[in-house]
C-alpha cells in the first residue's frame, strides 16, 4: 500500500487519485489515463463506451429500490496542466507526479499536482466502486483535453448522455456551489522575422524574469500577480536603448490559461557593459518588487550566459517589444450584477520565438459574449497597427446561471443536512465544460462543486485533505438525495 494511504481518508478515493497520479496525462497526452479509467470501470462491472474524440462514458445501474430515480451524471476531465519549476528534473511524458503530504495539504515535488481535475476523476471512480452509497442510475463522463481547448466537451455529441442532472466535479473552493462560468477564445498573434548580424563586439546573454506566482488565468486574474512576459518587455524597453541591446528571441509562459511565471530574452550586449547592466537590472528588480508588493513578492531578474548567432532587425525587435507593452493583460471589466466577479479579462499567456517567426498567445474570457468579441477585436486592431497578423480560435460558450433550478436546491439542501449551513451560490470567471455540455443538452440541470485547492496551474498547486473529505461527504449526500 502507498504509505500516504495510511493517513488519507477516504481511502478508496485517495487510492484512485494516487494511481492516476502515476500516469502521464498532460493535455493531448492523456490517452493512457483515459484507458486506465475505462479499464477500472469495466473491472467494476460497469458499462463503458468511448466516443468519437476519446471521452470515456460509464454507466452504472441504480442500487436496489432506486431504479426509478433520475439519472445523474458525474463529470470530470482526465488531463492536467503540466508546469514545473526551473531546475526540476521531471518529464511529463513519462514520469509519475511525486505526491507528498504537507500537514493537511497534498502537494507535488516541483510540478503541478493534477488535483485539477484528478480529484474529480478519483471521486467519480470511488462512487462507482462504493458498496455503501444508495443512488439512482449513474452516468460518468470523463472528458479529454479540457485544459488546452475543451476538446472533449466540444466533441461530445448530443444524445450520448441520458442524465437529467449533471454534477461537474471541477470546482476549487469548499462551501461554494458554482452555477455559471465565463466563455473564452484564443488569439494567436504572429510576425515573420528577418535575421541580421548582432551588434559588433556584442555577446549573447539570457535575461530572465522568474520567481513569480503565476496562477489560473481566470480564477487568479484579479489577484495583482505579475505577468513575466510584460515585465520582461518593460525592462527591455527601459534598458535597450541605453545599452545598445540586440534581441534574438523571447520565450515566456507555457500555457495560455496560466499567468506566465517566467520569461526570458536572448539579448546581445557589449561585454564591457556587463557590470553596469547587472547593476541596472538590480535596480529594475527593486522597482518591480515594490510595484508588485505583497501580490507577488518573489520576483527576480537575472542575467546569465546565452547562445545565439543572429539577431532580429531593429525594426522587428522594436515592433515586438511595443506589441508586448500594448497588448491587454488582466481585468477589463467587473460584473455589474455579481459583486466581486470578473466579467471580462485577457491573459497574455505565451510567447515563442522561432528562427523566422514570433508567436504570442492570448486567452480572452467574458461572461458576456459581446464583450469578449469586442476585446478580441481590439487585440486584433492593436496587432495590425504593429504589423502583426492575428486570428481568433478555440471559442467556447459561457454557462448561464440558473439559481432557481431544482438541482441547485437539492445540492444546497444536502449541504444543509450534512454541515448545517447552506452553500454560497456563485459564478466564476473561468471556463467550465458545463458551457459546452449545456449547449448540447439544453434541458439538463448542472452544478459544479469541489474541495479547496490553491495555485492550480502552477507548481505550487496544493489541495486540502480535510476539504476533500467534506467534498466526498457532500457528493455522497447528493447522490443519495436525488
Amino acid at each position: 500500500m502507498n504509505a500516504l494511504l495510511e493517513t488519507l481518508e477516504p481511502k478508496t478515493f485517495w487510492s484512485y487519485f494516487l494511481e492516476l497520479s502515476k500516469i502521464p496525462r498532460g493535455s493531448k497526452n492523456e490517452a493512457e489515463a483515459a484507458n486506465w479509467v475505462a479499464e477500472q470501470a469495466k473491472a467494476l462491472g460497469c458499462e463503458v463506451e468511448r466516443d468519437e474524440v476519446g471521452n470515456v462514458i460509464i454507466r452504472q445501474k441504480a442500487t436496489a429500490g432506486k431504479e426509478g430515480h433520475p439519472t445523474i451524471c458525474l463529470q470530470a476531465h482526465v488531463d492536467m496542466v503540466c508546469e514545473q519549476n526551473e531546475g526540476t528534473n521531471h518529464d511529463f511524458l513519462k514520469d509519475p507526479i511525486q505526491v507528498w503530504q504537507d500537514g493537511d495539504l497534498l502537494r507535488a515535488k516541483g510540478t503541478t499536482l493534477g488535483a485539477d481535475n484528478g480529484i474529480g476523476v478519483a471521486a467519480a471512480m470511488a462512487v462507482l466502486a462504493s458498496q455503501d452509497i444508495t443512488h439512482g442510475p449513474i452516468e460518468v463522463l470523463i472528458t479529454i483535453d479540457e485544459e488546452t481547448g475543451l476538446t472533449g466537451a466540444n466533441g461530445l455529441q448530443p444524445g450520448r448522455l441520458k442524465a437529467k442532472f449533471l454534477l461537474n466535479l471541477d470546482s476549487e473552493e469548499e462551501g461554494f456551489l458554482t452555477i455559471g462560468c465565463a466563455g473564452g477564445e484564443d488569439t494567436i498573434v504572429t510576425r515573420k522575422l528577418t535575421r541580421v548580424a548582432p551588434p559588433a563586439g556584442a555577446r549573447a546573454f539570457r535575461m530572465k524574469v522568474f520567481g513569480l506566482k503565476g496562477g489560473h488565468s481566470g480564477i487568479d486574474i484579479h489577484s495583482g500577480r505579475g505577468n513575466a512576459i510584460r515585465i520582461l518587455a518593460q525592462v527591455y524597453s527601459a534598458m535597450g536603448p541605453a545599452f545598445g541591446l540586440g534581441l534574438a528571441a523571447i520565450k515566456g509562459g507555457n500555457k495560455r490559461n496560466a499567468i506566465p511565471r517566467e520569461a526570458s530574452a536572448i539579448i546581445f550586449l557589449d561585454p564591457a557593459k556587463e557590470q553596469a547592466f547587472r547593476a541596472a537590472l538590480a535596480i529594475h528588480e527593486d522597482h518591480w518588487r515594490a510595484a508588485l508588493g505583497a501580490f507577488d513578492s518573489g520576483l527576480h531578474l537575472a542575467l546569465e550566459a546565452g547562445e545565439a548567432t543572429r539577431a532580429m532587425t531593429a525594426t522587428d525587435a522594436n515592433a515586438l517589444i511595443q506589441l508586448l507593452l500594448s497588448l491587454p493583460h488582466g481585468v477589463e471589466a467587473m460584473s455589474p450584477d455579481i459583486p466581486g466577479l470578473v466579467q471580462t479579462s485577457t491573459n497574455m499567456g505565451v510567447i515563442e520565438t522561432r528562427d523566422d517567426e514570433v508567436e504570442v498567445n492570448l486567452l480572452t474570457r467574458s461572461s458576456i459574449n459581446a464583450s469578449r468579441t469586442a476585446l478580441s477585436e481590439r487585440i486584433a486592431a492593436t496587432c495590425a497597427l504593429g504589423g502583426f497578423e492575428s486570428h481568433v480560435t478555440g471559442g467556447y460558450p459561457g454557462w448561464k446561471p440558473e439559481p432557481k433550478a431544482s438541482l441547485v436546491g437539492m445540492v444546497n439542501a444536502a449541504n444543509q443536512k450534512v454541515f448545517g449551513k447552506p452553500l454560497e451560490i456563485m459564478a466564476i470567471h473561468a471556463g467550465l465544460e458545463c458551457g459546452l455540455i449545456g449547449e448540447k443538452y439544453t434541458s439538463m440541470e448542472m452544478v459544479s462543486f469541489g474541495p479547496s485547492m490553491w495555485d492550480v496551474h502552477t507548481p505550487d498547486e496544493h489541495v486540502s485533505v480535510p476539504s476533500v473529505a467534506n467534498f466526498w461527504k457532500l457528493l455522497v449526500a447528493v447522490l443519495e438525495a436525488v
